[in-house]
């Protein structure tokens, strides 16, 4: 039994501590692989064994967030997915106010995937009935009192949706934050007290979008956006989006509130409120038709 500690203490213990996974693999489960393939001897793998069982009892909770280093890309990807899941359907409350006027309007959505988006404005009766539809990269919104269908040109993208200060591409994400951009995080640090990821996007080369860069704060232990600062092409911010009201909805924890603020314009913003939400279950593809946009 003495021999066998000395082997395992003078040979096998340093080969276990010094091994090291290569980039991207759990440097346990090497280890653990590694030895695998080591001359047996029964009692020195009955010691090995019983501390690579100790190792795994002590590092379990620590191996996920030591082997795992995400990219910028991957974290916006989270944070996206998290918002939209594979598919959504809701009801919203939308409230515009400038320093003249407010306004609200309750609406429902329909989202699948990246690529199609469904809205109706429910109320006031004013506004009732105007509809927005986006596939791929077309784009239409109905007009119920003069019975018309209006296809959206790129070069609108930029325009307010119903006078607020989201943008048309803001409402049907035309451009894709986790595609159309790089990723660079620039700090990990406290945002309004939650360690968060600070990330730098800027637009690839051909890539068409609206924004000159934008950055975008991400909590760290679940993947929650935070905050969003979009800047034009020539480095000035125009405007700052803000998620608050972080609760679980359907089968995520998200934020219920965003709240997009013009630095340009002031006293400008738009709060979207969540009244009710459910996510990854099956949308009709019906809704995601011209001829819904008029039913």
């Amino acid at each position: 039994m003495k021999e066998n500690s000395i082997i395992y203490n003078t040979i096998l213990l340093p080969k276990l501590v010094s091994l090291r996974a290569p980039k991207g693999r759990s440097n346990l489960a090497f280890k653990i692989a590694s030895f695998a393939s080591l001359p047996r001897n029964d009692t020195c793998w009955k010691i090995l064994l019983l501390s690579l069982a100790c190792s795994m009892i002590i590092l379990a909770p620590f191996a996920t967030t030591s082997a795992e280093e995400l990219s910028g890309q991957e974290i916006v990807k989270r944070a996206d997915d998290l918002l939209r899941g594979n598919t959504s359907q809701g009801t919203y409350k939308m409230t515009v106010t400038t320093p003249n006027w407010t306004r609200t309007l309750e609406l429902t959505a329909y989202s699948e995937k990246r690529n199609k988006t469904f809205i109706r404005i429910l109320s006031p009766a004013k506004e009732a009935g105007i509809t927005t539809l986006r596939i791929d990269n077309n784009m239409w919104n109905y007009l119920p009192k003069v019975e018309r269908t209006i296809k959206i040109p790129p070069s609108m993208m930029l325009q307010p949706w119903m006078g607020g200060d989201f943008t048309n591409d803001d409402l049907v994400k035309e451009s894709s934050v986790v595609y159309d951009y790089t990723h660079k995080i620039i700090a990990e640090k406290d945002f309004d007290s939650q360690t968060s990821y600070e990330i730098e996007l800027l637009p690839k080369p051909n890539a068409a979008v609206t924004w000159g860069k934008i950055i975008y704060w991400v909590r760290k232990s679940d993947f929650v956006p935070l905050k969003e600062e979009f800047y034009d092409e020539h480095g000035k911010i125009i405007k700052i989006l803000e998620y608050t009201r972080i609760q679980k909805i359907s089968d995520r924890t998200i934020p219920a509130i965003w709240t997009m603020k013009s630095v340009t314009k002031e006293g400008c913003f738009t709060v979207i409120e969540i009244k009710n939400a459910v996510y990854n279950q099956p949308v009709d593809e019906n809704v995601f038709s011209l001829a819904n946009l008029k039913s």
